[in-house]
């Protein structure tokens, strides 16, 4: 199954950019702001503060992983990655 890829542009530090994710991350990443009480801009751009190497898009799709792969272990979510270094304590 693949799932088209959607740009949507985002406000980080008050400058717009446009980010590419497949659906699937667009929702996740939503999910994981809200359950941080978080907008989208500010999570996404403490994942592009954060990060270290490769692309926005990218560092937004191991951030999002690196969230799930904690809740399938059975502990908290991670938050961070640490390919990206990108995240915060979740609260």
């Amino acid at each position: 199954m693949k799932s088209p890829v959607v740009k949507r542009s985002i406000v980080i530090a008050g400058h717009k950019t446009s980010v590419s994710l497949e659906d699937a991350f667009w929702d996740s990443l939503k999910e994981i702001a809200a359950g941080r009480r978080l907008t989208l801009s500010d999570l996404v751009a403490t994942i592009d503060s954060s990060r270290t190497q490769g692309n926005l898009s990218s560092a937004i799709r191991l951030f999002v992983l690196d969230y799930y792969r904690g809740h399938a272990a059975g502990g908290r979510p991670h938050g961070s990655n640490e390919r990206t270094g990108a995240g915060a304590p979740v609260a």
